[in-house]
């Protein structure tokens, strides 16, 4: 009798649906590409009167369209990483690289999947345009439209295969379940779109304003900075000290947001292929086993190989117990990863508004403009690329711990080996404490008798100055030669920690794992680096405010002049231009500050020369 599993796997291996997932993505590209025509007729060229005269042929239309502000998106912040989440399944197959549409050289990958992530962005680009466009009633149906097609063809797609042929029953549904609730959320957005636009067109509701220049939380960061501070600060809790603080005054951006989901829903499909592989590598693991039992049967458990085969059996055997018991340590460490560089960000990002860059270091303190243009187009693919790359690695290098805790602690416990496990431990333990207890005594004997005593009562610690130097000269001499051992065991602990730490840190794209001096060789952290000065420059609250405060003032000035030109239209008497009344206001500056005379730029002619010295001579009499 067959198993389930087998049944369903047998069952599915002959199973051909009518959906090609890969053939639906080239043809998805005829309705996003329709969308996005329509959008760019709708959308309107701005500053016509600098470009030339075609643009009156097609009276200012196909205006450039764009996904999403990248910078400055601080609203629709869950919606725009909600479609990200919905590209999670396209990403993997590129990550997977899957995409080989042609037979070409191996040389030319790099440009099949250039072609393929192009490909991918354009299939999703009316997800993003439809939510980012101003014409929410026609862009809300035709995301709609365009969201319920994706939707139905991933659906047929699972009714027709739902099983597979590693995880056996719903292993389709497992993969697909987080794009179709992605698509799900994108149908009722823009459903919600649909009625709230048609509520305006009706008169019903009034129309929404415009996209404001100035958030509300980058004004409350303003005024927060121009707040005294309170003389007693609020007692915080322990979550608020130890994990996180919510800051009214600071939003993500939704980049940040859509790299965060779209790498939450690519880990957990990395982890269901890694598992769909572990999968299959245990079953020829087991039928390798069962070879191996078959000849210890044949022998009758006598032959010479039967102790190593015992071995690998039982080296299997706890490798497959390890490989599946880390996968929760590992996922929780790359998730708790992921919301700890969402802290950072803001820790980093506020730093830079107040002008501390010291904890960068020094060759980052000042990156190229165009370096950093490139990072903020890198840095979320490359975020989610390490934190995928970063569960594989952590998981290997946690298995590995884990199979030595089995080798050192429980197998001897199985076996009946626990007296000499724990005499083995001992002795360890014992080693190593006696080397760091003699470490300890060399420092407590260096400051006991070799450091002359402190200058004052209230300092922390003796000064450097020595003190009997004839036994300290004596002292480095005898322990010299047990240090050059002892530096053995030091050079390797060293070797070990850094790669355990750059192991577990690879993952961690918002700090360097290489030395000092070395930084510059990390691809990652540059990146992270040149999004944080993007982001600094562009959305630093003092700056957006005081851009704010000009544009604002700037206005009050044009409708003010209109205002006062139309006064004086319609009044008699005599006018005064603007130019005059500034030339005058110049004279009598110059003329109460002589010294500025000196510094101005002479222009050849209209006397300003004769000007200057007229100004000279009546200031110095």
């Amino acid at each position: 009798m067959m198993s389930t599993n087998e049944r369903t796997r047998q069952l599915n291996g002959t199973c051909a649906g009518s959906v090609d997932m890969e053939l639906f993505l080239h043809y998805s590209l005829i309705p996003s590409l329709f969308i996005i025509l329509v959008l760019s007729f709708l959308q309107r060229w701005e500053h016509c009167r600098q470009r030339d005269d075609t643009s009156h042929l097609l009276e200012n239309h196909f205006g450039i369209v764009i996904p999403l502000d990248f910078l400055g998106t601080f609203s629709n912040r869950w919606s725009y990483g909600i479609a990200f989440g919905a590209t999670a399944n396209k990403v993997m197959f590129l990550f997977s690289e899957g995409y080989q549409p042609l037979q070409i050289p191996q040389w030319a990958q790099a440009f099949v999947l250039l072609v393929g992530g192009i490909e991918v962005g354009l299939s999703h680009f009316p997800f993003f345009a439809c939510l980012s466009s101003e014409f929410q009633l026609i862009s809300s149906i035709l995301g709609f439209s365009y969201s319920l097609i994706w939707f139905a063809v991933t659906i047929l797609h699972i009714t027709q295969c739902p099983h597979g042929p590693f995880l056996g029953r719903y292993e389709t549904v497992m993969f697909y379940w987080p794009s179709l609730l992605c698509l799900s959320f994108l149908l009722g957005r823009f459903l919600h779109m649909f009625v709230k636009s048609l509520r305006v067109q009706l008169g019903w509701e009034l129309q929404m304003e415009e996209k404001p220049f100035l958030e509300v939380h980058q004004a409350e960061h303003v005024k927060q900075l121009l707040r005294k501070r309170p003389l007693q600060e609020k007692k915080k809790s322990w979550f608020q000290t130890r994990i996180y603080e919510w800051d009214p005054c600071f939003q993500f951006p939704s980049r940040m947001i859509g790299t965060t989901i779209l790498a939450f829903i690519c880990l957990y499909l990395f982890i269901v292929i890694e598992f769909c592989v572990f999968v299959y590598v245990r079953e020829e693991l087991d039928v390798f086993e069962g070879e191996l039992e078959s000849y210890i049967a044949s022998v009758n458990k006598t032959g010479t190989l039967t102790p190593v085969i015992l071995q690998v059996k039982e080296l299997m055997t706890v490798s497959k117990g390890v490989w599946v018991v880390t996968i929760l340590p590992a996922s929780l460490t790359c998730v708790s990863y992921l919301f700890h560089i969402l802290a950072c960000y803001r820790k980093h990002m506020k730093r830079l508004w107040a002008g501390n860059r010291h904890f960068l270091p020094l060759k980052f303190r000042n990156p190229s403009s165009s370096g950093s243009v490139v990072a903020i187009a890198r840095y979320s693919g490359w975020q989610i690329a390490y934190i995928l790359w970063g569960y594989l690695i952590i998981h290997v290098v946690q298995s590995l711990f884990g199979m030595a805790i089995m080798y050192s602690l429980v197998l001897p416990v199985i076996h009946n080996q626990s007296l000499e496990m724990l005499q083995g431990l001992g002795i360890g333990i014992l080693t190593i404490s006696i080397v760091l207890g003699l470490m300890i005594l060399q420092v407590w004997i260096a400051a006991s008798f070799f450091l002359q005593p402190k200058m004052g009562p209230g300092d922390k610690q003796k000064p450097l100055a020595l003190n009997n130097r004839k036994a300290f000269h004596n002292f480095s001499y005898f322990l010299f030669f047990y240090n050059v051992l002892l530096g053995l065991g030091a050079c390797l602990s060293r070797l070990l920690i850094s790669c355990t730490l750059g192991t577990w840190l690879v993952a961690r794209i918002d700090r360097t794992i290489m030395q000092n001096g070395y930084e510059g060789a990390d691809m990652g952290f540059r990146a992270w680096v040149g999004m944080l000065f993007v982001d600094h420059y562009h959305t630093n609250p003092v700056l957006v405010s005081f851009c704010h405060i000009l544009m604002t003032g700037h206005r009050e000035r044009k409708l003010q002049q209109a205002i006062n030109h139309g006064y004086l239209n319609q009044s008699a008497g005599p006018r005064t231009s603007a130019r005059s009344r500034t030339r005058w206001l110049l004279l009598q500056t110059l003329i109460n500050n002589p010294s500025l005379v000196t510094l101005r730029k002479s222009k050849p002619g209209h006397g300003s020369q004769e000007f200057t010295q007229i100004l000279l001579t009546c200031s110095e009499s």
